[in-house]
């Protein structure tokens, strides 16, 4: 049986050993020839380790069980050689998890679902260096009382993440029949969503394509890197980028993710030579382009300050609602850090503009 494990935020502060923005496992396994007849989710019981039956049939009910490639009850009879497989949001780890009243901007919140707006600095769940203060003690605080977030779930509810100093968009399902058919949505891509990231350098189109694979670097266990699409090295990634604005030595680009992969926007902008700008860990921390006039490092140095992480934001998302079975679509302003460091560039270009054209 093959089990393909999406995670990631670890690498923020630890050398955590997953790789994926995206909180979900999936399962393959085969029937054998002598197989006999039992029902799916007593077959799946006994083949999966530590899943109960009942985390089982809620995948089945929201669809995630594919028998021979097409969606399969509970109750379907396993026959020989089926091919079966299972989409499962990541099982309780054991932590202690402290509920903490930590104030969240809340985009939106139903039965069913939450959506926040992390702001920059805030690590989504706990993990190594990072035990207090996270989108998860804040979310044990806020739905306490719900039983998705008794049971001390280092990852409850979580579908997916935002690296630590990113800003943005994340949803978070409130019970167990929400998170599965969200985690499906994930695993399936159809989940729509676009990042603004500022970026060093100016591009030659206006829009592309980024395809590679994306695996942990073998130099730096906090770096991830970029290896071909077709080798054996990683997991196949996608980034398409547009251009928004042009600021000469820095470009503001759009980026709409077809997968999500561990630092995915920040190791693929890097492997075509545009860091994002600020971000320390893939070298955008220092002057890439520009002038060498003292008041032109003066003014990067400005804007490291007004933004003192990575310039990325999670700015839409957009998936199938679990109960409607309607899409949602969400977008977000650009916090102040961001909204302040694109006005310093505005105001830069412009100026540089005027002295070019001579007026």
């Amino acid at each position: 049986m093959a089990a393909e494990l999406e995670d990631g935020e670890e690498l923020e502060e630890s050398e955590g050993t997953e790789a994926g923005d995206e909180l979900f496992e999936h399962f393959s396994v085969t029937a054998d020839k002598g197989q006999g007849m039992i029902r799916l989710d007593k077959f799946l019981a006994v083949r999966l380790e530590n899943t109960s039956r009942n985390r089982i049939q809620t995948a089945a009910d929201a669809g995630n069980i594919l028998v021979n490639g097409r969606p399969a009850k509970s109750s379907y009879k396993v026959k020989p050689l089926d091919q079966i497989s299972i989409v499962l949001p990541y099982p309780p780890r054991e932590l202690e998890i402290v509920a903490e009243e930590i104030p969240l901007n809340i985009v939106y919140e139903d039965d069913d679902l939450i959506v926040v707006n992390k702001e920059a600095g805030m690590v989504v769940h706990p993990g190594h260096g990072n035990y207090t203060g996270t989108l998860v003690n804040a979310l044990t605080f806020h739905l306490q009382g719900l039983p998705l977030f008794e049971q001390g779930d280092m990852r409850a509810g979580l579908v997916h993440r935002i690296d630590k100093n990113t800003s943005g968009l994340l949803v978070v399902a409130k019970n167990e029949r929400a998170h599965a058919f969200l985690a499906r949505q994930f695993y399936d891509h159809t989940i729509r969503r676009i990042y603004h990231a500022l970026v060093w350098g100016n591009f030659e189109q206006d829009e592309g394509t980024i395809v590679g694979n994306i695996a942990r670097s073998t130099t730096d266990r906090l770096r991830m890197a970029v290896y071909p699409p077709d080798g054996p090295i990683g997991k196949h990634a996608v980034t398409h980028y547009r251009v928004l604005e042009r600021f000469g030595y820095v470009t503001l680009v759009e980026c709409r993710l077809e997968t999500g992969r561990t630092h995915q926007i920040r190791v693929h902008m890097e492997s075509i030579g545009h860091p994002l700008f600020n971000d320390e860990r893939y070298g955008g921390d220092r002057i890439l382009k520009g002038t060498t006039f003292s008041k032109y490092k003066q003014f990067v140095e400005n804007c490291f300050a007004l933004m003192p992480r990575h310039g990325l934001h999670a700015m839409s998302l957009g998936f199938v609602h679990p109960t409607t079975r309607r899409e949602i679509y969400f977008e977000s302003e650009y916090p102040a850090d961001f909204a302040a460091c694109l006005a310093k560039w505005r105001g830069y270009t412009a100026a540089r503009n005027e002295i070019e054209s001579g007026e």
